[in-house]
Order: structure tokens, then sequence, then C-alpha cells
């Protein structure tokens, strides 16, 4: 298992999800986390100046198209790839979603804006765990994505204040643009629900927690009730005792998709709104 990755000292709510699963499969998930935190940060280093941070993703940018075997995180994720059959496209949609957030100023002016750069930042996040837990149904797929979008929105609607404080605006800083983000969310959650039934049974838990104690994340801020509170309440988090009761929740869950079919997918005018922009099916 990869010693001191970024998944265990960032990604709480992950970090306690992968709890069930195998010291394999979170060794992988610990390769796509590591890079994608990495290309995260570099966006996120408000001490340097845009043009600094431009430049460094876009040298980091070419250490990844040209294989460099000298730099450990671009390494470790070429050799995920190739064994995995990830398409190198995801990656690439990924660097355009980091780009959006390279700017003087971030602003999404409409709803397809909105769920393009959720697809690119974590809906390419979603298809390559899907990937690596071995999940070959294209509904699945598509829910796989689902679930990473519901959680970038859940990230946007938790992070209203910091994200200005960065000139960045997602959505309007209004109580209701956020509740109305939250409810956004919800729809990816249910879209993504049945999905996870092609997850081999021994690592469908895992997800089941993640989705769950994220989801729950949006709900506690609906709890606030008003923007006011809402400032008030710094960085919504789940605590250990909320997770705990989230986790065994999930038992039902599990339980609960034991009896479901498969589900068409249901987030169709949203997947061709971001088709517009990204070839989905090349993806998929």
């Amino acid at each position: 298992m990869i010693k001191n990755n970024l998944l265990s000292k960032h990604a709480k709510s992950f970090k306690w999800a992968s709890f069930f699963l195998s010291s394999f499969l979170y060794e992988k998930i610990s390769i796509i986390y590591d890079f994608c935190r990495t290309v995260d940060d570099i966006a996120d280093q408000s001490f340097k100046s845009l043009e600094q941070r431009k430049y460094k993703l876009n040298e980091f940018k070419k250490k990844f198209r040209l294989k460099n075997d000298l730099d450990n995180i671009t390494k470790r994720m070429w050799n995920l790839l190739e064994k995995e059959n990830i398409s190198k496209n995801l990656i690439e949609d990924l660097f355009d979603g980091i780009s959006t957030d390279l700017q003087q100023k971030v602003k999404i002016n409409s709803r397809k804006e909105l769920l393009v750069y959720c697809y690119r930042v974590a809906g390419t996040v979603g298809l390559m765990m899907a990937r690596i837990l071995k999940v070959q149904d294209k509904n699945s797929l598509k829910g796989a994505i689902d679930l990473g979008i519901a959680m970038q929105l859940t990230n946007i609607a938790r992070d209203v204040v910091e994200d200005k404080k960065m000139s960045r605006e997602y959505i309007n800083d209004d109580f209701q643009s956020i509740v109305n983000t939250i409810g956004m969310a919800d729809n990816f959650y249910r879209s993504s629900f049945t999905a996870i039934k092609s997850i081999p049974l021994k690592n469908r838990f895992s997800i089941i927690v993640a989705r769950r104690v994220y989801r729950e994340i949006g709900y506690k801020i609906l709890n606030t009730k008003s923007k006011e509170n809402y400032n008030k309440s710094g960085k919504i988090y789940i605590s250990i005792y909320g997770k705990i009761i989230q986790t065994f929740l999930s038992v039902l869950d599990i339980i609960k998709l034991a009896f479901m079919k498969i589900e068409n997918h249901k987030m169709i005018d949203e997947h061709n709104a971001i088709r517009e922009e990204v070839d989905l099916n090349e993806r998929i």
C-alpha cells in the first residue's frame, strides 16, 4: 500500500469509506486521488500568482503527456490507466476543468456551464473509479459520472464563502441558490444509486457509504436554514458520530439494492448538455 498518500491526509469522507475496501483496491484509488489532488492544488495555490499557477499546470500536463518516469505521480497514474484500460481523455477533461479555475475571476453563467465543469473535475473521477471497480454496464458508468457530479455540486454548495474569497463564483451566493444546488445534487445522487449494483459485492459497501456521507453534507447545509447561519457555520463536515450513523444506514441501502434492478439512466437532459462540449460516448 502507498504510504502517506494524499487520500489519507485530506479526503476525510473518502478515507472513512475506504476502510471497507481491500488494500489492493485502496492503493488504486489512492493513485487517482493523489493525481487529482496534485492538479487541484496547483490551481488553489493562492500564494502564487495566476501566471505562476498556469505555468505550473502546463508543466504538469507536459510531464503527464510525455509519460515522465521521473515524476512518481504521473508514472503511477499512467500505469493505472494502461492496466485498467482507462481513456487518457478523462485526464484531459480533468485538465480542462482545472483550467477553468485559472482565471482572474471565475464566473459560471449557466446551468450547462456548471454541469460541464462538474463533469470535468469530478464526473471524470467517478468514471475512473468505476473502471477500477470493474463496472462494464453503460447505464452504471453513466451513474458513476452522476455520483461524481453530485459530490462536486455538494462541494460547491458547501464552499460558497471560501470560493468567493478566491474570486470563484460557481453559483450565486444567496441561500436559495445554495438550496437549488443541493436539490440538483440530490437528483444526481438518486440517479447513481442502482448503478452501484454493477460494482462487485465485496467493494459495493464502500461506495454506498461514501455516497451517504457526502449526501449528508448537503442535508446539514439545508439545516442551517438561512444565509446568515450558513455563513456562521464555517466549513460543514460530518462528525465521526455522524459517519457511524450513515455507515449503519448504508447497511439498509445495500439490502435495498439487492432487491432492485439497475435502472435506465435518468439524467438524460443533463448528459446531453455535457455532450455539447464533451464526447461522453467515447469516454464511456
